[in-house]
């Protein structure tokens, strides 16, 4: 290839003899552009800073020009200056050279001098009576500002409503914290400048000379703004419980996240509100504005200014509990309610106002506890004045001052007035409906006015809180914190509220609802366990709205169903009450629901297809009496929800022999009382007996370590639920603890007496020890034989290592309760559970408590009425109610002890209990049947009788009796027969 040939040479005008390429000129010209361009850009950049260099150093002039004519004009302030005066030549500058300052020169000496004295002269401004002058909003603007809040001009001649609402309505993406209203600063900023603190950040008194009154006033004020955003924000609050970590003080931190951080710093910035001493010297101004604890607590007065009452105590920190509620639902409440449940007093004094309120009367406390009341506020204000070390008497008044600005309230504001409802009387108590019906609670929650309502809310929280803790002896014998009485008429009016609110649906009152239907709940609970109110105290609001039992049953199992998918506001009254309180209804026609909603399920079925009536495709079993655990084990174990169907039972005796007779129902019965019998014996090791004197059955620790053991428990679940769906009862009651758990619901330490009342004692023992208990030497450890083997578990992290002192004796008590009634028996409730659900629905067990459900299992008493048995019978093959042998009969049952009239009730029935309604629910009838027996005239005259044994036809509840002559040889053959423990083979 031939080289290429040689460019063209082009010569410049003006260039050097030597002659450049085409492309390398046109390179050329635009690196010259380029140049041009970019010295254009510098001149206009250069040109641009000088601008706004100089602009800088004018501002600067004019801001230091002005601040010196500001302070002087300053130093010439006279009170009498009107607002316009100190709008135009006092705030329009000091915002001028405050704002166009440099960082640096902020936080100069002299600058804050100029901020504190414009504060001076504003605190001063606000003594005035003209509202033009009052300038106390600026305070709260800028005490924002130091929490990274930056705010435009105010318009400070505002009201305070509107002013409240446009700081709820700042563009929340102007601030760096986005949680939390420049409002919500405000009232932490509040807080803080009223409290003194020392060097170690610890609080202990309020800054001298604070009027705390007003103090009080201007929080609410705040307060009542603050809380309805916070309700209608909270969805958006919500935490990642996922991204959660639990420090000491129990607030919730993500690891990476500002949100959590900013909500920590917010809470450490109301510390204060959750001590004791804030709470006693707000306890103790109450007290001493009218020289009682009670009977003007709750009156509202025209001096708004002045008068300082309780009700002003619980806004305070019923505002303060639903903010620490809303922004940490899982645990941020404890604090607050931590103080208010274990202040001495205070759950005392607030029931007092609380009930003249409600009851239109002054109750009096008793001696000991005013007393103790008396000696508690006197220490605390002796502590508030050795603690006031600071000289902060001038800024403590001006900073009262600005708080009453923020709480004056309108003149039309209005509280509720004491009615004049009678007291309880309670000697008849017992005996009157309309005694336990209150009078103040009857309109429910729409019926209250906004104290009653807000002082509901704290005081169901605040004793709520503190029931969980309160053992039987304080509760029971030393009537603390409430005398028995007292407990009576706080369970009266909360049963009453609940029932009203949910009859007339107050959907929007649901968090008071809630809190109060919790709080009744606990006192219902322990009543069961241990009785303090007469029934009819539970049942009287709702006697006389009682519907029929069917439309009860369908609403109910309508209602519960939906639930979840449909708003609470469409569910029905009735519905609700009974999801909720079921206990207004009286337990047996809970028991008629109950067995309502069983007929339903079984109609439901049958139109499907899925029932399998007596004889037809059934299921047919065979059952060695000697294995009939194993046997029904498996051969209905893996049914499921299928052993709702009809069970057709041949028995094997133990000598090998099928057994005579059919199975119409009755064997089936026999089947699984024998089996729950055999399984449930304690030395069969599944079921063990507790140590308390009834010797209820509790899941034994070494079900686990047997074969299948876990599986046999899951399988006796199925065998109680088809006991329930049928009607068949059993002759064996489970621990409260363990129906608690069936039912959903967490045990306490009061409930510990049911399953162990030794460990109860010696725990009681512990949490009241006045001694070191170090010298008990327990840790947070609990060692147990299990099969001969010793099992140590730690009741907490490293339990083995920490020792029980007295400053953490409570949480070793409280630890030990919740491993011995909660942590240990989940996973034996939890199987049970999981079989008995395949044929009981968990909407149906609702509708009953701990003690209830063991009545729907096994009848109750083990006795039965020889009247209500004998006018539930039925006659044949010839004998009828006033035949010779019938009427022998009679008298020799009722000449029985009760444990011979029920092993009769189990030879005719299967079941030696009777049904839980009485006889007329026994299906079939209990029915005698007349067999002739015919003897020589002679041999009856030679004192000869029948010589034949009675025999009974349990499928159909029938007694076979022969027509005995001598109430003697009745009662000898009845009684060898039904102790035999044959079926039909006497036949």
């Amino acid at each position: 290839m031939s080289a290429p040939a040689k460019q063209r040479q082009v010569s410049l005008r003006g260039a050097s003899a030597k002659e450049i390429s085409r492309d390398a000129l046109l390179e050329k010209l635009a690196h010259d552009r380029e140049l041009r361009s970019y010295q254009r850009r510098a001149s206009a950049a250069a040109l641009f800073i000088q601008r706004v260099w100089r602009r800088y150093i004018v501002i600067k002039k004019v801001s230091e020009q002005l601040r010196e004519e500001w302070e002087a004009l300053a130093d010439c302030y006279e009170d009498h200056m009107s607002g316009a005066w100190i709008s135009n030549n006092l705030l329009r500058p000091f915002l001028f050279f405050v704002t166009h300052s440099p960082i640096l020169w902020r936080c100069q000496i002299r600058n804050v001098k100029c901020i504190t004295k414009c504060f001076g002269i504003l605190l001063q401004s606000i003594s005035s009576t003209d509202t033009y002058q009052v300038f106390c909003y600026l305070l709260l603007s800028m005490s924002m500002y130091y929490y990274h809040v930056s705010l435009s001009y105010w318009f400070l001649q505002t009201s305070e409503d509107k002013l409240f609402d446009e700081m709820l309505m700042l563009d929340q993406s102007d601030f760096a914290t986005k949680e939390i209203p420049p409002l919500g600063w405000a009232l932490a900023n509040i807080v803080n400048l009223a409290i003194e603190d020392d060097d170690s950040g610890s609080y202990g008194c309020f800054i001298q000379g604070l009027d705390c009154k007003l103090y009080t006033h201007a929080v609410n004020r705040i307060l009542e703004k603050f809380v309805p955003w916070l309700e209608s924000n909270q969805h958006s609050l919500k935490w990642d419980v996922d991204e959660m970590l639990m420090t000491s003080d129990c607030i919730p931190i993500s690891a990476n996240s500002d949100k959590c951080s900013d909500i920590m710093f917010y809470f450490d910035l109301l510390k204060p509100v959750h001590q004791q001493w804030h709470l006693r010297k707000l306890l103790s101004l109450a007290k001493d504005s009218y020289g009682a604890p009670n009977g003007h607590l709750i009156k509202q007065t025209s001096d708004n200014q002045g008068s300082f009452k309780l009700q002003d105590v619980i806004y305070f920190y019923y505002y303060f509990l639903r903010i620490f509620s809303i922004l940490n639902p899982a645990n941020g409440a404890l604090s607050i309610l931590n103080v208010l449940s274990f202040t001495p007093g205070f759950i005392a004094e607030f029931w007092e106002a609380f009930e003249c309120a409600i009851f239109g009367a002054t109750v009096h406390m008793s001696h000991a506890v005013k007393q103790n009341k008396e000696t508690i506020l006197d220490q605390t204000e002796a502590n508030s004045v050795t603690r006031q070390s600071r000289s902060m008497k001038e800024s403590g008044h001006r900073w009262a001052t600005v708080i009453q600005k923020i709480s004056r309230r309108s003149n039309d504001e209005s509280t509720a007035s004491p009615r004049d409802i009678p007291q309880i009387p309670v000697e008849s108590a017992a005996d009157s409906y309309d005694s336990w019906d209150i009078e103040a609670m009857k309109h429910g929650a729409q019926g209250i006015s906004k104290y009653l309502s807000c002082a509901l809310f704290l005081f169901c929280s605040t004793y709520a809180h503190y029931l969980l803790v309160l053992d039987d002896i304080e509760f029971y014998e030393k009537q603390v914190p409430f005398t028995l009485q007292q407990q009576r008429k706080i369970a009266a009016s909360l049963n009453t509220f609940v029932y009203n609110s949910l009859v007339h649906c107050a959907n929007n009152y649901r968090s008071v609802i809630d809190i109060a239907v919790k709080c009744l709940n606990l006192l219902y609970e322990r009543d069961c366990r241990h009785k303090f109110c007469p029934s009819c105290l539970w049942l009287a609001p709702a006697r006389k709205g009682w519907i029929p039992v069917a439309a009860a049953a369908r609403a109910h199992e309508a209602a519960f169903s939906n639930l979840q998918a449909v708003d609470v506001s469409t569910i029905p009254a009735v519905s609700s009450i009974l999801t909720t309180v079921p206990h207004l209804y009286p337990f047996e026609e809970r028991v008629q629901m109950f067995r309502e909603l069983i007929k339903l399920d079984k109609v439901s079925r049958r139109m499907t297809g899925e029932v399998s009536e007596p004889g037809s495709s059934s299921i047919g079993i065979v059952v060695r009496r000697d294995h009939i655990i194993e046997d029904g084990y498996k051969q209905l174990n893996f049914l499921g929800p299928k052993l709702k169907s009809c069970i057709n039972v041949s028995f094997i005796s133990e000598s090998g022999l099928p057994e005579a007779g059919l199975d119409y129902g009755g064997l089936s019965k026999e089947f699984l009382t024998d089996l729950s019998k055999a399984a449930f014996d304690p030395e069969f090791n599944l079921f063990s007996q507790t140590s308390t004197a009834d010797s209820t059955l509790i899941p034994s620790m070494a079900a686990r370590l047997l074969e299948n053991g876990m599986e046999l428990i899951e399988f006796l679940g199925r065998v109680v639920g088809k006991a329930l769906y049928e009607g068949i009862l059993l002759e064996y009651s489970f621990s409260l603890v363990f129906v608690q758990k069936l039912l959903g619901r967490y045990s306490f330490l009061d409930e510990l007496s049911t399953l162990d009342s030794e460990l109860y004692r010696n725990l009681m023992y512990v949490k009241h020890y006045e001694g070191d208990v170090t010298d008990l030497s327990l840790d947070f450890s609990v060692t147990e034989e299990i099969c001969g083997k010793m099992i140590v578990t730690e009741l907490k992290p490293g339990g083995r290592n920490i020792s029980v002192r007295n400053e953490n004796k409570l949480h070793y008590v409280h630890a030990m309760a919740d491993y011995k009634l909660n942590r240990q028996i989940l996973p034996f409730s939890n199987a049970f559970y999981r079989g008995m659900i395949d044929l009981i629905s968990p909407s149906w067990l609702c509708l009953f408590n701990a003690n209830e459900f063991n009545q729907l299992l096994s009848g109750g008493k083990n006795d039965f009425d020889v009247d209500d048995l004998r006018s539930n019978t039925k006659y044949s093959g010839g004998y009828s109610e006033t035949s010779r042998t019938v009427k022998l009969f009679w008298e020799v049952v009722k000449g029985f002890k009760s444990d011979e009239r029920c092993m009769l009730l189990k030879f005719v029935t299967s079941c030696s209990r009777a049904p839980l309604l009485g006889f007329k629910h026994l299906q079939p009838t209990f029915t005698i049947h007349k067999v002739a027996c015919d003897i020589p005239l002679w041999a009856t005259l030679g004192g000869q009788d029948v010589e034949r044994l009675p025999s009974a036809s349990t499928c159909y509840n029938t007694l076979k009796l022969p027509t005995y002559k001598r109430s003697s040889t009745l009662r000898n053959k009845l009684l060898y027969a039904i102790s035999s423990n044959t079926g039909f083979e006497l036949s």
